[in-house]
């Protein structure tokens, strides 16, 4: 390939350190979509004949169908997947091939194939980001007044319904879609035809090889080009976003299926057991989420690092972009699925949500709203005065609604039979009825909303 320059190979050492074959052979699909709309590019412009191209494309779609039947061959003398690809070509086609490469480099060639890659796994992301939105929305439909505890630093706050509380990830996920969305939308420009770093001499119909590869537009700058791995930076990034969240909803599920919480109990099929303990049901698909999302967010600070110092324009360094990425688009697809499948089969046990709800005294500030809506005192002092009864009914080991009249008036004689209908769960909850809101009004309307978004039937 560049033997003419040196009196020597390389060692086997830098044989074995150059070789990025092992894992940009996943490129193939697109380095030879790549290579066709190229070759189909230089044909139309005359720079090579109409024969010669005739015979690359064909070529290229054999190579194709060979990979696709028997896989990617190693070798590493070959270095790359373009090396690869093109020695193949030139077994089958002969001296013709070398023209293939005319008016490209590597450099805008591997740049291409990136893009349409990741590209391709940004439109997995949005797909998986879609089933498990749709997952927590039929759940969600199931259970807009099944009331539980809502918490803050996991102590009893206020209740809320289980609805809205699934609902709560609709929303993060709908976020992450809108960051893929956005990135899929900067990365619309097609490298090739930047070549090494300056351009080429050849009459070049940018516009074409960007229209055959989907892409929007050619790039703007030949150096910006080559050196540029933004899209799978944004990539990355919206994918540890999203891994944060799914992190998120598997550690409320972990909690929720343990025996002190039993709320919810996870399908076997994404459960496990133990070696030693018979009794054992283990959230393990859940748990390798939570954990995933390190190396999800390890795979963007990898990339970075590897980014932030690098001149203008391509620099070997970057030829380690790719498993960052490869490792990180695996990870968050099964995740995904992984999150949509527990999320569809749980089973949740509202029965003891709603008992768990009534613990430490989460009714507490519909008494403080009360008596600012019908005492007219301000709100401090409502919250004073109903800390007291919080801690009248702690001392007398019973719940708020439980307190008696003569107790309420004994703390505050503004206090009467009235404020009992603010002290239940299911009153507490209809009270929250502002946008947005826990009430189960506005957690149906909420999920009307996100099925017209999802594509759903109403």
């Amino acid at each position: 390939m560049w033997g003419g320059r040196f009196a020597e190979g390389p060692s086997a050492i830098m044989r074995e350190i150059n070789a990025s074959i092992p894992f940009d052979k996943a490129l193939w699909r697109q380095d030879i979509a790549g290579s066709r709309a190229h070759v189909s590019m230089l044909a139309k412009q005359g720079i090579v004949s109409e024969d010669d191209a005739k015979a690359i494309d064909e070529g290229l779609q054999q190579v194709a169908a060979e990979y696709e039947r028997d896989g990617v061959p190693e070798d590493w003398d070959l270095e790359d997947i373009h090396m690869t690809v093109e020695a193949r070509l030139t077994e089958l086609i002969g001296p013709v091939a070398g023209r293939l490469h005319t008016a490209r480099s590597r450099n805008d060639q591997v740049a291409t194939d990136f893009r349409l890659w990741v590209g391709e796994a940004t439109g997995r992301a949005r797909d998986g980001i879609a089933a498990l939105q749709r997952a927590l929305v039929t759940r969600a439909d199931e259970h807009t007044a099944s009331v539980m505890p809502g918490f803050t630093h996991l102590q009893t706050a206020q209740p809320v319904t289980l609805g809205h509380h699934l609902l709560a990830y609709y929303e993060m996920l709908r976020r992450d879609a809108s960051r893929f969305a956005d990135n899929a939308a900067r990365a619309d420009e097609c490298p090739l035809g930047a070549a090494a770093l300056a351009g080429t001499g050849f009459d070049l119909d940018r516009e074409m090889t960007a229209d055959a590869l989907g892409f929007g537009r050619p790039t703007a700058n030949s150096l910006d080009t080559v050196s540029d791995r933004d899209f799978a930076l944004d990539y990355l990034q919206a994918a540890s976003q999203c891994a944060l969240h799914l992190s998120r909803l598997a550690e409320e599920l972990i909690l929720w299926a343990s025996q002190p919480f039993g709320f919810v109990r996870l399908p076997d099929s994404l459960s496990t057991g133990s070696s030693i303990m018979p009794q054992k049901k283990n959230p393990d698909a859940a748990e390798l989420v939570r954990g995933h999302a390190g190396r999800i967010i390890g795979a963007a600070t990898a990339l970075m690092v590897t980014m932030k110092g690098l001149p203008l324009a391509y620099s070997k360094d970057m030829q380690d972009d790719k498993p960052p990425v490869f490792e990180a688009a695996g990870l968050l697809d099964l995740c995904l699925a992984a999150m949509a499948g527990m999320i569809e089969g749980a089973t949740f046990d509202t029965d003891r949500m709603r008992a768990a709800a009534g613990l430490g005294h989460a009714t507490a500030t519909d008494l403080a709203d009360w008596l600012v809506r019908e005492a007219d005192i301000p709100f401090r002092e409502a919250h004073h005065i109903t800390g007291a009864a919080v801690k009248l009914a702690d001392a007398k080991g019973c719940t708020l609604e439980d307190l008696s009249l003569d107790d309420l008036r004994g703390i505050d004689a503004r206090l009467d039979e009235r404020v009992r209908k603010v002290l239940t769960l299911d009153a507490s909850v209809a009270a929250r009825s502002s946008y947005g809101g826990t009430a189960p009004v506005r957690v149906r309307e909420q999920v009307a909303t996100a099925r017209r978004a999802l594509g759903l039937e109403s």
